[in-house]
């Protein structure tokens, strides 16, 4: 989707979370939970940094009403604190430049499903969560993959390993059904990372229920 150089390390992970915004550190905070490792990156710049998609961020609360505000900066504060005190794996200046699904017999990596290229090297992950990403992006990088938009697209993405959270094409979820997504999603992953059943959550861990 890019011919931007990358250079630097290859780096392995399970997930790949793109967004460092509410969206992003929730799903981080649920996959952490679950003793799933995860790498989360700034955003999306697949179009250049000046193309008008890559501003349409839909992490916006334009339309919030002031309440919405405020629970939602409240959530973002906790979860904030919950990555530092996690050490969470966040990448807040850097940000995809293309991103590649690889067949099972890629050369390489077999067991990955998605390379990740950024700046400052290439991220191998089996899982790939969209959080901040314009839909004319979206239906292009599905339309590539051979993923036709109808009744069964969730099921076709989830089949790839590309999850979503937070993205809304006509309104912005609110930070409870953010927060609801993101533990649907965590749940999913980390399904496939221990078909046998996850761990329980790990002690310390941010209870998003509380606030959902």
């Amino acid at each position: 989707m890019s011919d931007a150089p990358v250079d630097g390390a290859v780096e392995q992970t399970t997930a790949v979370i793109i967004g460092t915004g509410l969206s992003g550190l929730a799903v981080a905070s649920e996959l952490r939970r679950r003793g799933v490792s995860c790498i989360v990156v700034d955003g999306l710049d697949l179009l250049g940094a000046g193309h008008p998609a890559n501003r349409s961020s839909l992490q916006r609360c334009d339309a919030a009403d002031a309440a919405t505000l405020r629970e939602r900066n409240e959530i973002l504060r906790h979860l904030r604190n919950y990555a530092t005190n996690h050490k969470l794996d966040i990448r807040s200046n850097l940000r995809a430049l293309q991103l590649d699904h690889l067949d099972a017999g890629d050369a390489g990596s077999p067991a990955q499903h998605w390379a990740v290229r950024t700046p400052g090297g290439v991220l191998l992950a089996d899982h790939l969560v969209l959080t901040r990403c314009a839909h004319s992006q979206l239906r292009r990088m599905l339309s590539e993959l051979g993923v036709a938009a109808g009744q069964n697209l969730m099921a076709a993405m989830h089949a790839l390993g590309m999850y979503l959270v937070g993205v809304g094409e006509l309104i912005t979820p609110t930070p409870k059904e953010v927060l609801r997504q993101a533990k649907v999603v965590g749940n999913a992953i980390s399904a496939k990372v221990h078909p046998g059943g996850f761990p329980a959550a790990l002690s310390g861990g941010f209870a998003l229920a509380a606030h959902a």
